[in-house]
């Protein structure tokens, strides 16, 4: 059976009955339909002086085209938590529609490791993701708006984009106003993918209500004729901005498959944007379960960087345990093998690929001074040789080791993880910080860039020193940074995925999100704006004659 098979042959429970689990009333929450649910404000308040429990990080290595299982490891971990009696909860990202219909057709787990409903989950959802396309599209109509009424903020550079969560390619750099209408003003615009969006990023990092208002208001959507920066609260914008997402901002629940609780809430890119989920829904399930597993988008050289270096300071947040995932199959891929070729047993590409996999384990167990544990999401086809060469290595560096085959059977098949990581988070951690936010901003890009990537150095564009002339003029250096960069390596580049040369960073441009409260770096060729792939996974999504969803994996 396939992923969506195996979800709809569960009985789902409802999600009232779900919460009680975690102590959550049935008066604390929105309910959806009968399997989701957001969570009131009402809750937080009740729970706040609650002890809070232990916190385990789901990252992976450098991923291949179609992820490693990191979101099934996930699962998996907090279905295995709760098969040997543990309190356990998820605190996951939504699912982004940007590759549900283009690479990886879905991002709800897999197998007997998954969040339900999937397909809600995978497509509308609660409207989480439409409500930040619209606040988004708001502030670009409220700007040009302004500038066709007569400009009296004295726009001449506009910086604020528009959005939509699809792979569009065809809307990196756009023209608009092209109407000729009489005072309408033609100007360059573009578009980004919604989870790159300014407005999803301070959805996930904003504490309440109140500071996302106000860190809507601190976006710098233009410039003036001295330079002088425009905010959206210059147009009065955050607070019709904020009404849209005044549902938006409450985290929602949803169960796995095996009834452990979810809380799945906001979906940043970490390739492109931070790549957590929210503040909000990781606090509040920390103050609900004894163990809480969450998740940082595609490697840790992205994801669990910005977990540490951006969510974890404006938390005030600490993770007990880390897990790397690696797959049998990405680690040839990082040793040189063809894609094609990764399911065939090739001893000398693994040993290659462990280098890939290393290189993380030290990046968090002593640049970040985390609590370390490697998970293989088990194939069936996976040689046993392969995986105790890569057994011998690890053990070679005092590296403990977990084979997870919760696909296959659910928490079950997590259950060796879940031990582990319950004696790992008894260990005490000392978190680490990549940088400090007293460093310049050159100085946070090349500790990030030679610590944790391994370059040799960084290489700036014209415009991208300009721009960070200008943000030290205004005062912002002490903000984090947000590093866009390729997920296929440590490098900048997708295809030197092997890394055994001296590279360099090339830093292109450089975005001020004073409303997120980082800086954002792209590197390389890389784009906010996806595009899909030549067979996307659109063309393979299709309703049947009942109305039912087929083709999501």
């Amino acid at each position: 059976m396939g992923d969506i098979e195996i979800a709809r042959s569960v009985k789902l429970k409802p999600i009232e009955e779900v919460a009680k689990k975690v102590g959550i009333e049935k008066d604390e929450l929105e309910c959806y339909g009968k399997y989701k649910a957001k969570i009131s404000n009402e809750l937080r308040n009740r729970v706040k002086n609650n002890q809070n429990g232990k916190l385990i990080l789901v990252t992976a290595i450098n991923p291949t085209p179609l992820g490693e299982g990191k979101t099934t490891i996930s699962i998996g971990l907090a279905d295995g938590l709760s098969y040997i009696g543990k309190k356990a909860m998820l605190a996951l990202r939504e699912p982004s529609l940007g590759p549900v219909f283009g690479v990886k057709g879905g991002a709800t787990g897999g197998g007997h490791a998954q969040v339900a409903p999937m397909e809600d989950i995978n497509l509308h959802f609660t409207g989480d993701i439409h409500a930040i396309t619209s606040a988004n599209n708001l502030l670009s109509a409220l700007i040009d708006n302004h500038i066709y009424f007569g400009n009296e903020l004295g726009f001449k550079k506009v910086v604020w984009r528009r959005c939509v969560d699809l792979n569009d390619r065809q809307l990196r750099a756009i023209e608009c106003g092209l109407s000729g209408e009489k005072g309408v003003v033609p100007r360059q615009d573009g578009f980004d993918i919604t989870v790159a969006s300014e407005i999803m990023a301070i959805l996930c990092l904003s504490s309440d209500l109140e500071d996302l208002k106000a860190r809507i208001g601190n976006i710098i959507i233009g410039y003036n004729e001295e330079d002088n920066p425009i905010y959206a609260k210059d147009l009065k914008a955050e607070g019709s901005i904020a009404a849209l997402l005044k549902d938006a901002i409450k985290p929602n629940m949803v169960q796995t498959l095996e009834h452990t609780p979810a809380l799945i809430h906001g979906g940043p890119f970490a390739n492109i944007a931070h790549g957590c989920n929210s503040v909000m829904a990781t606090k509040m399930a920390l103050k609900l379960a004894d163990y809480v597993v969450t998740e940082a988008g595609f490697g840790a050289d992205l994801g669990a960087e910005k977990f540490v270096d951006i969510k974890c300071r404006k938390a005030e947040i600490k993770p007990d345990a880390v897990v790397i995932v690696a797959t049998m199959k990405a680690l040839k891929y990082h040793g040189g093998v063809d894609k094609e070729d990764i399911k065939k047993e090739n001893i000398e590409a693994l040993e290659k690929g462990i280098h890939n996999l290393l290189k993380h384990v030290d990046n968090l167990k002593n640049k970040l001074g985390l609590n370390v544990i490697v998970a293989i999401n088990k194939y069936i086809d996976d040689s046993e040789k392969e995986i105790t060469l890569l057994k011998e290595k690890l053990q070679e560096q005092g590296i403990n080791l977990s084979l997870v085959e919760a696909w296959e059977y659910g928490g079950k098949g997590a259950s060796d993880l879940a031990e582990k990581i319950v004696e790992l988070t008894s260990k005490e951690r000392s978190l680490k910080y990549a940088y400090s936010l007293e460093d310049s901003i050159k100085t946070k890009i090349e500790k990030i860039a030679k610590n944790i990537y391994g370059a040799e150095g960084v290489e700036y564009s014209k415009e991208a020193e300009e721009e960070i002339l200008k943000i030290e003029k205004l005062g912002y250096a002490n903000f984090p940074v947000c590093m866009a960069k390729t997920q296929y390596s440590f490098s900048d580049d997708p295809k030197n995925l092997i890394c055994d040369k001296p590279f360099t960073i090339h830093v292109q441009e450089i975005r001020l999100k004073t409303g997120a409260e980082f800086i954002v770096v792209l590197t390389g060729k890389i784009f906010t704006m996806p595009g899909l792939p030549k067979v996307p996974a659109a063309e393979s999504i299709d309703v049947d004659k009942d109305g039912n969803i087929v083709g999501i994996f």
